[in-house]
């Protein structure tokens, strides 16, 4: 009984042991891959063609290992890069960031080709080289002030040539390059020529600026003497229109007054004529014998004499006798 407990012992702890083994060697076969990435695994030293995605995976403890790569945008950071110019004068760029992204389909080729580090071998060697080709020609002033908006677009595409043909897959989004550290010296040389360019920069401005003021002074004072012709203009038009009315309205008053004249004189015509007429149809005998009798008796005179009678007989007599035809009027020879 007591050998029976103790095999019985011995097979407890083993069995404990075991299991204990069976968990350690799976804790270490089970590997996570984060979103984004992609495990390559090795065996031995040597690439297996298998590629696994994120989530939780199983592989062979002690033979077989991987690597995650990563297949989002990333930005690789290449610090103090140093930059001989075609003068001689030795400068750095303190840090060069390149923005590039990973293809999944590309993973296995590009670390079969440069390891599961292709971004030293493609990016960071890379990006020394270009550099130091840009600055090999061109002096300080060009890398320095003129060219220096140009060097990251050229860098880009610098190195998307030559990726696409080392490496299919990997592609460079952007290239971002602060501001070379130069000499202390020629900093403060640069300094004061651009302070003095500066201050050229600010009068030129200045002067633009004055010229630009009696630019508008002369648009205003062009625009106010356009406005004082105009309403001259308008008002000599008015004037005019105010003599062409009183003209109009004088002629109307002329011609009204010389109607009323003429009709004036129309009705004293009219007036005479009839009075004429009138003045016809009364010297008949009748009336001009009443006429004389009411002359003779207005008369307040009082003649005596022997011969008054043998008067008013022979006065009688001329009035009774037709008076004598008046002849017609002879024209007058042209």
């Amino acid at each position: 009984i007591l050998l029976l407990n103790r095999v019985m012992a011995n097979v407890g702890v083993v069995l404990a042991w075991s299991l204990v083994v069976f968990v350690a060697l799976v804790a270490i076969s089970v590997h996570k891959v984060e979103e984004g990435h992609v495990a390559v695994y090795y065996r031995g030293g040597a690439l297996l063609q298998a590629t696994a995605g994120s989530g939780f995976h199983i592989m062979i403890p002690f033979i077989t290992s991987f690597k995650s790569v990563q297949t989002t945008l990333q930005t690789d950071e290449v610090k103090n890069v140093p930059c001989g110019t075609s003068g001689g004068v030795m400068i750095y760029f303190d840090r060069i960031e390149v923005v590039n992204i990973l293809q999944h389909s590309a993973v296995f080729d590009i670390v079969r080709n440069f390891s599961a580090d292709y971004d030293k071998t493609l990016i960071f060697n890379k990006v020394h080289h270009e550099v130091n080709q840009f600055c090999s020609m061109h002096t300080l002033r060009e890398v320095y002030i003129e060219l220096f908006d140009q060097i990251d677009e050229n860098l880009k595409t610098a190195l998307q040539a030559d990726i696409l043909q080392m490496a299919p897959g990997l592609f460079i989004q952007a290239v971002r390059v602060t501001k070379p550290k130069i000499p202390e010296a020629i900093r403060k040389n640069f300094e004061a020529m651009e302070a003095e360019k500066t201050k050229l920069l600010i009068s030129v401005e200045k002067q633009k600026v004055v010229e630009k003021e009696a630019e508008t002074e002369r648009k205003k004072a062009v625009i106010e003497a356009e406005k004082q012709a105009q309403v001259s203009s308008i008002q000599w038009d008015m004037k005019v229109m105010e003599q062409e009315s009183e003209r109009k309205i004088a002629e109307i008053k002329d011609r009204t007054y010389i109607a009323s004249q003429k009709a004036h004189a129309d009705a004293l015509l009219y007036e005479a004529t009839k009075q004429a007429e009138a003045n016809q149809l009364k010297l008949t005998r009748e009336y001009l014998e009443l006429k004389k009798y009411e002359a003779i008796g207005a008369n307040s005179k009082i003649y005596y004499g022997s011969d008054i009678p043998s008067m008013f007989v022979d006065f009688a007599a001329s009035a009774a006798a037709p008076a004598a035809p008046v002849p017609p009027p002879q024209s007058k020879p042209n």
